[in-house]
């Protein structure tokens, strides 16, 4: 198995240790952020959907302008557009960017953040919507005549996209953690996105996702997130992960924001579970920013030296994670280092392994 690496940009420079600076959609930001993964070796880009900020579609259309070859991964939240034109929105992006687009589908794990955008539709609902949405979206981008949709949710009569995706297929991915969303990506998802957890919570939800896509006559491949926090030296490393934990703790302080946890969200909850058990677990994944934010987000990471982290990198891809989500602290600077050191070491260890026909280790520590 291949294993690809993705990035994440934002619009403008910010992160839990860096307060946001510079102009909310900060072009030359964009750009430069965008060229630097791309020069870094990654695989693709995040870029992510929030209820406050500048449209996702946009960011990855500047984006992709301004790169040649690396491929991105657009969040994009169901309710709010509906599934026809977000069809033809996100071939249209496709054809713009020459068949480097995916589509990151997020049912939404916080009923705050979707009231933002006026969406009052309860969380097992949304997972329900998302179902239909995905379905719609398919029929749109692969349907070579008109269809009727009458659904729950969604009413189309002789729809049709005359604009199809670039690419022979658009990848799907999907996250979240509940039964509802494991429910879903085993019938849509190509690609499913777990947070950072321990191996053994990874491995469990593996195994469910695997199930659940099984029963459609289908397989799925899997993405992990972490933080990567390198060192040249495994003192170094945790040394430079205590000073992140204090200047989080004291931007935190500093902006009077709590970054909220997401009450309703399955996913930070299995982060908390984490938190719980230790701030060092595994060989050397770290809880401390998941625990100050509440477990929010993407927010756990691996701490170590390059050779340590790509080797922990390496467990999660026995598991069958074949897809890496990494981005750091100090956004563009560490996206720099991980395609100095971390990304071409661990596609070295598994293209050698590949090669020698190493089977997959199975020890979860």
């Amino acid at each position: 198995m291949s294993v690809q690496f993705i990035g994440m940009i934002g619009h403008r420079l910010a992160s839990e240790i860096i307060p946001p600076a510079g102009p909310i959609f900060d072009k030359q930001y964009i750009a430069d952020f965008a060229k630097a993964h791309e020069d870094a070796g990654f695989d693709r880009i995040l870029v992510a959907y929030a209820s406050d900020q500048p449209d996702a579609f946009l960011v990855t259309a500047h984006a992709g302008a301004n790169t040649s070859r690396i491929h991105f991964l657009l969040a994009h939240r169901p309710g709010f557009v509906a599934p026809t034109l977000a069809a033809r929105k996100l071939a249209t992006l496709d054809h713009l960017l020459d068949g480097r687009v995916a589509v990151h589908i997020i049912s939404g794990g916080s009923d705050a953040e979707q009231r933002r955008d006026g969406d009052f539709e309860p969380k097992s609902g949304r997972y329900q919507r998302t179902d239909e949405y995905i379905d719609v979206l398919k029929k749109s981008w692969y349907s070579e005549k008109g269809f009727d949709h009458q659904g729950e949710f969604y009413q189309a009569e002789n729809a049709f996209s005359a604009i199809k995706p670039y690419q022979q297929r658009l990848p799907v991915f999907f996250g979240g953690s509940s039964e509802d969303a494991i429910r879903v990506a085993g019938k849509h998802a190509d690609v499913f996105a777990l947070w950072g957890e321990p191996l053994a919570s990874a491995a469990e939800t593996v195994a469910a996702v695997k199930a659940s896509a099984a029963a459609h006559q289908r397989e799925i491949n899997f993405s992990i997130s972490f933080r990567p926090v390198l060192g040249n030296t495994e003192e170094e490393a945790w040394a430079k992960a205590d000073e992140i934990l204090a200047k989080a703790k004291a931007q935190q302080e500093k902006s009077g924001q709590v970054l909220a946890a997401k009450p309703q969200s399955v996913g930070a909850q299995r982060l908390l579970n984490a938190v719980a058990k230790g701030d060092r677990l595994d060989s050397c994944l770290w809880t401390g920013i998941a625990g100050l934010i509440g477990g929010g987000s993407n927010s756990t990471a691996l701490v170590g030296t390059p050779e340590q982290v790509s080797e922990a990198l390496l467990k999660y891809y026995d598991l069958g994670i074949t897809t890496f989500l990494i981005r750091g602290f100090d956004p563009l600077n560490d996206a720099v280092e991980y395609g100095k050191h971390l990304i071409p070491l661990t596609k070295k260890k598994i293209a050698a392994r590949q090669a020698s026909h190493q089977p997959a280790r199975t020890s979860l520590v």
